[in-house]
């Protein structure tokens, strides 16, 4: 597609129309009728009913980096789910800035290469700290399905609030339709909201489950 100086970081698969200073790839957004089942990116290639679902990537980075690594070896994968997420690569705010923004990048191509492909995309949308509100929502669209995550911020009163303040922040610049809500739900947060479970629910759940099931049996 491009000549040889561009076999690099991907861009021999795409460029994609950009927007801010560091020339974030932009993404349209998804419109769906209902949130389907999500489920993590770890479990997609063996997962059933496929099309009744669709694929997050709330997961540690190192189970999900080969989509970046290898990105035409999972396209028609994820052609086969409902919706995709795009990938939550890690935006800690003791990583480099460089790093950060690195990463933020990783997830618009990726966002922006799938949907070229006819995927229907769903923006993750991150942020580290204050400073990451210069560039941390570049690329999203606007009135839009986005999908957040909690899970890690409300261990202490620092985290909580510098998740607070981004969702604040995400609110008043991308104004979405709906958000998609993985983890904990703090009372603060407010706007059409869909939760879905975390894999500890639903390992909770089984365990519980499964000692009611074996005290059933006891009785």
């Amino acid at each position: 597609m491009y000549s040889e100086k561009f076999r690099y970081e991907n861009l021999q698969h795409g460029f994609f129309e950009a927007e801010g200073k560091y020339d974030i790839p932009k993404l349209t957004g998804s419109d769906v009728d209902e949130i389907p089942e999500l489920i993590g990116f770890n479990y997609a290639k063996t997962a059933k009913d496929r099309t009744d679902k669709g694929v997050h990537f709330f997961l540690d980075d190192y189970q999900f980096t080969r989509v970046w690594n290898n990105p035409t070896n999972y396209i028609e994968l994820l052609k086969q789910f409902r919706i995709v997420l795009t990938p939550d690569f890690s935006l800690y705010s003791d990583f480099p800035r460089a790093m950060q923004i690195y990463n933020h990048y990783r997830k618009h191509w990726l966002g922006a290469y799938w949907e070229s492909n006819c995927i229907k995309v769903i923006p993750t949308i991150c942020w580290s700290d204050e400073s990451s509100f210069e560039w941390c929502f570049e690329g999203e669209p606007v009135g839009s399905i986005v999908a957040v995550s909690s899970v890690g911020t409300q261990q202490n009163k620092n985290s909580k609030r510098a998740f607070l303040l981004g969702y604040e922040k995400m609110l008043e610049r991308l104004q979405p339709e709906t958000i998609i809500f993985y983890g904990n739900i703090p009372d603060e947060c407010k706007g059409s909201i869909v939760r879905i479970k975390t894999f500890q629910d639903k390992f909770r759940k089984a365990v519980i489950s499964n000692r009611r099931h074996n005290n059933f049996k006891q009785d």
